[in-house]
């Protein structure tokens, strides 16, 4: 069985990040500041019409590109104090240490990601590592994740997608792999749950349901 791992809110504890470069874009475009809780209940792919629920108004390609530009300036300020997950990266060591494959797929800049994930020695871990190589991001991950499986000549049934926000169950789903679902990043247990998929709290947790069979 191979892992696909997601990123963001998934190896990568980053939610504080996020909320702040989130409410940086609420205030830029005159809306009061949400909690973790309010973003989770509102996030969702495409995140333009994600957006356009958090705002309370249509947008335009001119307030997309502000949306965007705004929210990567807040990540990136805050980038250096987010940290791996727990759990990470003893549990991505086992697993490698057991004779068994994973990679990394996520929607964060390719050219970003890859020094991120080396500094914190875990790059060498991964079969392969593929981030976001479009300048403006925010679509799903379902195309993302095929091309990603097909350059490493996977059958997706023998692939696991561990993420943590709906669009990684649909993802799995379209290209028909398995998946097991973290409460550790944007979508409430609730959400989740829905997917159907396995839903762990912890990476320790969800390898253990992989390992296990998705039991």
């Amino acid at each position: 069985m191979h892992i696909v791992w997601d990123w963001n809110g998934t190896l990568f504890d980053d939610n504080h990040a996020v909320l702040s470069a989130v409410n940086a874009v609420c205030a830029e475009f005159g809306r009061a500041h949400i909690d973790l809780e309010t973003w989770r209940s509102i996030y969702s792919r495409p995140l333009w019409t994600c957006y356009e629920r958090l705002l309370g108004q249509s947008l335009s390609e001119q307030d997309w590109a502000r949306i965007d530009q705004r929210y990567h300036e807040v990540y990136r300020e805050l980038l250096h104090t987010c940290d791996l997950a727990d759990g990470v990266p003893e549990v991505l060591e086992k697993w490698a240490a057991d004779g068994r494959s994973q990679s990394l797929l996520s929607l964060w800049f390719h050219d970003e990601l890859v020094p991120l994930v080396t500094d914190f020695g875990i790059h060498r871990l991964f079969t392969r590592v593929d981030g976001l190589r479009e300048k403006v991001g925010g679509g799903s991950k379902a195309e993302h994740l095929k091309r990603h499986l097909q350059a490493q000549q996977l059958d997706p049934a023998t692939v696991v997608l561990v993420g943590d926000v709906l669009d990684d169950a649909h993802a799995a789903q379209q290209v028909g792999a398995r998946c097991v679902l973290v409460t550790t990043g944007v979508t409430g247990r609730r959400e989740l749950e829905k997917t159907g998929f396995p839903v762990a709290d912890s990476i320790v947790e969800a390898v253990g349901l992989v390992g296990a069979g998705l039991s």
